[in-house]
């Protein structure tokens, strides 16, 4: 599947066809919904990492970095480029993302936001490089922002998190979030591939609660086929 359409309020719906059909083979090289860039706490530039995706043969993907988008945007405006230079090729679709740190059950956990609309007021506190306080910090206030900028809100590495992914499913499901990452490497292995125990059980969360899932890398250093 090559998408190569237009930026439009139908990214959105785009993702959720997309994300229906993802399993623990889309991850790294048909679909990546986790990565970092400078602009975070990643080692890639967004350049290097839009020509790692093309070589891949990555069909989509997001940018993750916390707390911003001048990675996606720099990201966007090279893969403009490439587009123009190559008008043959196959391209891969790149959405808006961003993680988010929240408070759900008294627990720190990152919200992933995709498909959003980057102007929209409602995202914009969470978009200025630094966690939020006070009210906003609270997930479902998080993930209210998210549906009102017009995206899609997944809770990160569920199993990660000092409180059981068990409890934080059912709690961000209660909020409203649309996906689970239920597929990660939560020991690093090389190469990299989803950890059964947890993929699988948070894959039945994600059944049980009409949820979406999702995958990826959480790459934080030079190679989008590993994570650090």
């Amino acid at each position: 599947m090559v998408m190569n359409c237009t930026r439009t309020s139908t990214s959105c719906e785009l993702l959720k066809q997309v994300f229906q059909k993802i399993d623990a083979q889309s991850c790294p090289k048909v679909f990546n919904f986790h990565m970092h860039t400078v602009h975070s706490d990643g080692r890639l530039q967004p350049s290097a990492l839009m020509e790692q995706a093309i070589a891949i043969g990555l069909e989509g993907l997001a940018i993750t970095d916390h707390h911003n988008i001048g990675g996606y945007l720099a990201a966007q405006a090279w893969l403009e480029d490439w587009k123009w230079k190559n008008p043959h090729s196959n391209i891969p679709y790149l959405w808006s993302g961003t993680e988010i740190n929240a408070n759900l059950l008294d627990n720190e956990v990152h919200i992933l936001a995709y498909a959003f609309e980057p102007s929209h007021s409602s995202i914009k506190p969470y978009l200025q490089k630094s966690a939020v306080t006070g009210i906003e910090y609270q997930a479902v206030n998080v993930i209210a922002a998210i549906h009102e900028a017009g995206g899609l809100a997944v809770l990160a590495h569920p199993a990660r998190y000092r409180r059981s992914h068990f409890d934080l499913i059912a709690a961000a499901a209660e909020h409203g979030i649309d996906g689970v990452e239920s597929f990660y490497a939560y020991n690093n292995p090389s190469p990299w591939k989803p950890s059964p125990t947890e993929s699988q059980q948070v894959q039945q969360l994600a059944s049980d609660y009409g949820l979406f899932n999702t995958c990826g890398t959480d790459t934080h250093g030079l190679n989008l086929l590993q994570r650090l």
